[in-house]
């Protein structure tokens, strides 16, 4: 059997932000208390991340890594991953997105490094969906329905029913005469 191999410093310090993230929430997170959860000196945090601010955008593009590898391994289009429901399970995840979000919210209006992080994730996402779809406005559209039912997740608002939701994604993606069950237009 073999054993994983140890995290890096820089992990520990990212899942140390994570815990206390999930724990305690972003007001609570300082780097003394980070750096104190991942059995590190402050200087050597500060060796990883110079700030709070760049330790909050190293969480960020961590799980922006993390949804890059749950699309490779998910066997499904980019699109089709982006307009995926969110599994009300992975509340972990769910409230690492909420701290981000907070995270955006206090650095009053300035483009920042955790904004910047945040920007370079969506627009590698974009890229994705316009080269998948070919179609810039169409796959605009994707972008804007994906983000509102992530938005929904986040905001704890219920999920669309599963075979609504399936004649959503079919219909956005071009697929509306599998099973669109549809009836009259008008």
């Amino acid at each position: 059997m073999t054993d994983a191999p140890e995290p890096t410093t820089r992990d520990r310090i990212l899942d140390a932000l994570e815990k206390l993230l999930l724990t305690r929430g972003l007001s609570q997170v300082t780097l003394e208390s980070v750096a104190a959860e991942a059995g590190v000196s402050k200087g050597g945090l500060l060796y990883h991340f110079r700030s709070k601010e760049a330790l909050l955008a190293g969480m960020v593009r961590r799980l922006g890594e993390r949804s890059d590898q749950q699309l490779a391994s998910s066997g499904r289009s980019v699109a089709e991953w982006y307009l995926q429901t969110m599994d009300t399970g992975a509340t972990n995840e769910l409230a690492l997105f909420q701290s981000t979000i907070a995270a955006l919210r206090s650095v009053d209006g300035q483009q920042g490094e955790v904004q910047q992080a945040v920007i370079q994730m969506m627009r590698s996402w974009d890229d994705e969906l316009k080269a998948e779809i070919g179609d810039p406005v169409q796959a605009e559209i994707v972008r804007l329905a994906g983000d509102g039912i992530y938005l929904a997740a986040l905001m704890g608002l219920p999920q669309p029913e599963p075979e609504l939701h399936r004649r959503v994604v079919d219909r956005l993606l071009g697929r509306e005469g599998a099973g669109d069950g549809g009836g009259a237009s008008g």
